[in-house]
């Protein structure tokens, strides 16, 4: 009898020592599971602050620059109150339309306030032309139908000979095209070069 019982306690032992290492495996598997499940969980979260983050910061930016070239805008009407400056900026303008289509008939379109001040860069860019291109002559005109709307803050459209050709050299259009292609250098000017970026505007 002795010797059942001692057996009874060595199994008994067995299988209560197979029971705590299942247990032991099964709370250490749920430990590791927990454990990967919260580091994910903490992973995912510092991700999404990240990206809140830096979605934040662009959107200040774009702000920022959005703020910068309305302000750009909102000056542009200023330039034409100091005709001298105006005019010299027209006939820049008129040079540029002349030396870009290449003809020797083209018509400006102004507003209907800037018809004096544009002829008189138009003559000035007319005798410019002549002199940089060994006297080549050029007719301008100054269309008196299609004109520029008022609440334009100013500058001339270029148009060929035919009319199919029209180079937009209005202080907007200009604007906009600033907008687009400086806006890469503006913006490392204000924010540095972003160093993350592969490829270069």
């Amino acid at each position: 009898a002795r010797e059942i019982h001692l057996k009874a306690d060595e199994e008994f032992a067995i299988e209560k020592s197979q029971l705590v290492r299942n247990e032991t495996q099964s709370i250490d598997s749920q430990y590791d599971k927990k454990f990967k499940q919260a580091a994910m969980s903490q992973q995912i979260t510092k991700s999404t602050l990240s990206n809140k983050t830096r979605l934040r910061l662009l959107s200040a930016r774009q702000e920022l620059l959005d703020d910068l070239f309305d302000q750009a805008n909102n000056k542009l009407a200023d330039i034409t109150t100091d005709a001298d400056k105006y005019q010299d900026i027209l006939k820049n303008l008129i040079l540029e339309g002349l030396y870009a289509l290449n003809e020797s008939k083209i018509t400006l379109r102004c507003r209907s306030k800037d018809d004096d001040v544009v002829r008189k860069a138009a003559d000035a860019a007319q005798a410019e032309y002549k002199e940089k291109m060994n006297g080549r002559e050029t007719e301008i005109t100054i269309d008196e139908k299609d004109k520029l709307p008022d609440e334009t803050s100013g500058g001339v459209t270029i148009v060929n000979s035919t009319g199919r050709i029209d180079i937009n050299n209005t202080f907007e259009e200009r604007l906009r095209l600033l907008q687009s292609e400086a806006l890469p250098s503006v913006r490392a000017t204000l924010f540095g070069e972003n160093k993350n970026r592969k490829f270069k505007d």
